[in-house]
């Protein structure tokens, strides 16, 4: 089993259910567990500014699945909780990303391991400290 990071974040249509809806259907996959979820933090929006505070959390899991199966699963689940990708860093129902997959560096067109920008993104280092204080 590999263990991931995976970031969620939403500023639209009531964030915390977003996120736990989101959870829930990741805890749904095959040959995934989720095994710690951080508490849900609140941010300003990175990137695009004017626009609502997004809540955000950061999940452990261990997976069978390969990083690019795992990146089109979290894509399917956003797609299902009905996100249209319109403007970089715009608002979002909800947003996934794998920010680690075990210790692999990938970069292709379609995965970035680690997740770019991670080091400047307070909204994803404290949870991330917070379920695993030793990872940083």
């Amino acid at each position: 089993m590999n263990i991931c990071y995976i970031g969620l974040g939403s500023n639209q249509k009531n964030p915390e259910r977003q996120l736990c809806k989101a959870i829930q259907s990741i805890r749904a996959l095959r040959l995934i567990a989720v095994t710690k979820i951080s508490s849900f933090y609140w941010s300003k929006a990175w990137g695009l500014k004017s626009q609502q505070d997004f809540c955000n959390t950061v999940i452990e899991i261990s997976t069978r699945l390969s990083p690019l199966q795992l990146l089109s699963a979290c894509q399917q689940i956003e797609k299902k909780q009905g996100r249209v990708r319109k403007k970089r860093w715009g608002p979002r129902i909800i947003d996934i990303d794998i920010l680690y997959y075990e210790n692999r560096v990938i970069r292709s067109q379609k995965l970035i391991i680690p997740h770019p920008y991670i080091q400047l993104r307070d909204f994803v280092l404290i949870p991330l400290k917070e379920i695993n204080p030793k990872f940083l």
